[in-house]
């Protein structure tokens, strides 16, 4: 009986192995298109950006330049670093960052605490919450501009002031008696990051706060916890999974905004942040070495938020 056996265990592992193989061509042929696409929309495009950065090459000079042949330079990288003005746009780009995703946090967390309760109409309240975020930002832009015009903004209309909030770099306010030259221009495109953005945290912390138990809070509210203890000790603590994910999130995106900005102010008023930058290299200065090599800078600095994301965020998701 054992001799019989032997033979017929063959063609199975043949067959067994087989299917696999035929399973794996399967699992490759269906990852061949994501692949490509990955290639060619993502991996070639920073090479080709790296590769740039690394040669002198002028938008005037880019037809009859031949860009194969190896000769590097890292001048693009001393021109950009040495500049006067990397370090005030380096600074101005984390002060928008870090309030821009700050602002929209706080805002989308206060406005999933407000729709989370249930009140009449409630559903569409929620919809009218999502309009900054759906609506194209060239025309959200816009009714900024039109709102807060010195000339005819219905905000100055209302204030009975001429303030250009988004030409004017700085404005003097008095407080205790002491004088304070406040950034207008900059804090204006700041509540604009805020404003828009806020959706996006906001769907987060609903879809949170409403897989949270009841039986939590009707626990605490046994024990005496009153409202603001009930906030403090137990909805916090459950929602700062989502404040570290959407703060990573916020901050690389706006960290790489730039329509927003140029929409608003152009890079003027001291709003000018990195993309900006990048943009005025290479429209305003023609130097697709220097542009290419700011890239590249800034780049390198948000991939130093990837170990961030695996440490603190990734691996409280596990």
């Amino acid at each position: 009986m054992s001799q019989q056996a032997i033979p017929s265990a063959a063609p199975q592992a043949r067959r067994g192995a087989s299917l696999s193989a035929g399973e794996a061509r399967l699992a490759y042929m269906m990852l061949a298109p994501t692949v490509l696409i990955v290639l060619l929309i993502v991996i070639l495009p920073v090479l080709w950006t790296i590769w740039m950065s690394l040669r002198e090459v002028r938008l005037i000079d880019l037809q009859r330049a031949n860009l194969w042949t190896p000769e590097f330079t890292i001048a693009n990288y001393l021109t950009v670093l040495r500049g006067r003005n990397f370090l005030p746009v380096f600074q101005t780009t984390l002060i928008y960052t870090i309030g821009g995703s700050l602002l929209a946090i706080l805002g989308g967390l206060a406005a999933a605490l407000l729709v989370n309760e249930k009140f009449p109409g409630r559903n569409v309240f929620r919809g009218f919450l999502l309009f900054p975020y759906i609506a194209p930002v060239v025309a959200v832009a816009f009714t900024w501009r039109m709102m807060l015009n010195a000339q005819f903004g219905i905000v100055n209309q209302l204030l009975d002031q001429r303030i250009d909030f988004f030409a004017q770099r700085f404005i003097t306010l008095s407080l205790f008696g002491l004088e304070l030259r406040w950034p207008l221009a900059l804090s204006m495109v700041i509540l604009f990051e805020g404003w828009r953005y806020f959706p996006f945290a906001f769907l987060f912390f609903l879809a949170r706060l409403q897989a949270l138990p009841d039986e939590l809070y009707e626990a605490a509210a046994v024990d005496g916890a009153v409202p603001s203890q009930r906030f403090w000790y137990i909805t916090l603590p459950q929602l700062s999974g989502v404040f570290a994910t959407l703060f990573l999130l916020r901050f690389i995106w706006t960290f790489n905004k730039f329509d927003d900005i140029y929409l608003l102010t152009g890079g003027g008023a001291g709003t000018e942040i990195i993309t900006v930058q990048i943009y005025e290299y290479l429209t305003g200065r023609n130097n697709i070495g220097a542009a290419s090599a700011l890239a590249v800078v800034l780049a390198l600095f948000l991939i130093i938020l990837v170990p961030l994301y695996v440490r603190f965020v990734a691996r409280e998701d596990n």
